[in-house]
């Protein structure tokens, strides 16, 4: 069965139109699915305008938030509540095309577990949307190593064993596919089709760059350091210590080669404020490393993952 996971938030105009548009599309594909949609709190009718599909479409389900929570989040209820073997991604303003979910189907039907759209044509403004998005994306493929066009469209196909223990946090949902390739899964992209919006505004502006910064940071960080953290703790720690060594030195060489008195130059504070930074860092990273063993040891955790076995148990 399909499961297709769509966030909503203050789009009561699109809410009909929405489900005519995807039911159409789910009736030529013919396949078993469900709708997820989740309500992010939203303040118009979208709420109302949701139940009454619902009552009249048993197929479309929606999880109303109590608040708003964020897009990451409504995606991650989405998937916590799907019960379909493949779950689609699809935002709720009508952009996405549900004319391209057969497309995504059949890439994963090629072995891959994870489809993400690529909306090669995107509509909107170049200094507003398109250039932030193609630096965003461009950075996002450098420092995890997935490689892909767009990271932002909503549009995609997961088979949910290769997300079904993501765990999502911030402005995290466009990640996924980094995610789950981490778990060992097969990522690719597909053009697909992306219309400008007709009814309502969008919930998004340039201040979303810097969020995707900052989480970009947090994603190199549990790429490269999750399981050793003191190597980042550590390396910044030795590296101030050896700082607050040369900075002794040279304080050393001009007192008793050039005669200038230690309180005549910064060197003296310097030392000690990268000796104690250093000292700071390398503890920090060894708390780190503590609370890492005891994330894995007290749920039971492995460090590894195994895809299968010959001539063994899967899981021991």
């Amino acid at each position: 069965m399909l499961s297709i996971v769509i966030p909503v938030y203050n789009e009561q105009d699109n809410v009909i139109p929405l489900h005519e548009r995807l039911s159409a599309a789910m009736r030529r594909i013919g396949s078993d699915y469900e709708v997820i949609v989740v309500n992010d709190g939203s303040t118009d009718l979208t709420e109302a305008r949701l139940k009454d599909v619902a009552a009249a479409d048993p197929k479309f389900k929606v999880v109303n938030f109590r608040r708003n929570f964020g897009q990451t989040a409504a995606v991650m209820a989405g998937i916590d509540y799907a019960s379909g073997s493949i779950i689609i991604g699809l935002d709720g303003d009508l952009q996405n095309d549900p004319e391209d979910i057969p497309r995504l189907l059949d890439k994963l039907a090629e072995g891959y577990d994870v489809v993400s759209g690529w909306r090669q044509h995107r509509k909107g403004g170049l200094l507003t949307r398109k250039l932030p998005s193609l630096i965003a994306n461009w950075l996002i493929s450098r420092m995890s190593g997935v490689h892909l066009h767009d990271y932002g469209c909503t549009l995609k196909a997961y088979k949910k064993d290769a997300v079904k223990d993501v765990k999502l946090y911030g402005e995290m949902h466009r990640f996924i596919p980094i995610y789950a390739s981490w778990q060992g899964a097969r990522v690719t992209e597909i053009p697909v089709n992306d219309f400008p919006r007709s009814h309502g505004s969008s919930k998004y502006g340039l201040e979303r760059v810097v969020k995707v910064l900052l989480d970009l940071m947090v994603v190199k960080f549990l790429a490269s350091y999750a399981n050793k953290p003191i190597y980042v703790f550590g390396g910044f720690g030795l590296a101030s210590i050896g700082l607050s060594f040369v900075a002794g030195l040279f304080a050393l060489y001009l007192k008793f080669f050039e005669h200038t008195s230690f309180i005549s130059t910064p060197l003296p504070l310097l030392v000690a404020l990268s000796f104690i930074t250093g000292v700071m860092s390398i503890l920090m990273g060894l708390i780190a490393e503590i609370i890492m063993r005891t994330y894995y040891e007290s749920q039971g955790k492995q460090v590894y993952l195994v895809r299968d076995t010959v001539n063994l148990p899967d899981e021991r």
